[in-house]
């Protein structure tokens, strides 16, 4: 068995997220299912994770991925609490999606996240 340096972990985690801006959903979904199984313990890869999933604007899956998965894992990651406000404001919710909005915009270690919230709250 092998493992991941964590610059080759982070040369991947680009790659996918090249291959999600480019729509390239499978390709992305491949890279991110073996990055999490070498790099469970990485918020980063569930972010991504986040990311493919509303960049296929597939909203509802992305907040159940989310609730079920990713925020249970890593409880204290603004960025996922951001994206999960994201998905349900594009899905009308938008009272829904203020609590996690809030939280993750009321948080001063990830600022990227917090502003990211404030945007979606305005």
């Amino acid at each position: 068995m092998f493992d991941l340096t964590p610059e080759e972990a982070r040369l991947l985690l680009n790659v996918a997220l090249m291959a999600t801006g480019q729509n390239r959903f499978r390709s992305a979904a491949k890279i991110l299912t073996a990055l999490g199984a070498f790099r469970p313990e990485e918020a980063s890869v569930a972010s991504a994770n986040a990311i493919l999933f509303i960049s296929m604007l597939d909203f509802k899956g992305a907040v159940e991925y989310l609730d079920n998965e990713a925020i249970p894992r890593f409880p204290d990651a603004a960025m996922l609490k951001a994206f999960k406000g994201m998905a349900l404001v594009r899905m009308g919710r938008t009272a829904e999606a203020r609590v996690p909005l809030e939280e993750a915009a009321n948080q001063s270690a990830d600022p990227a996240a917090a502003q990211l919230a404030k945007d979606l709250l305005t």
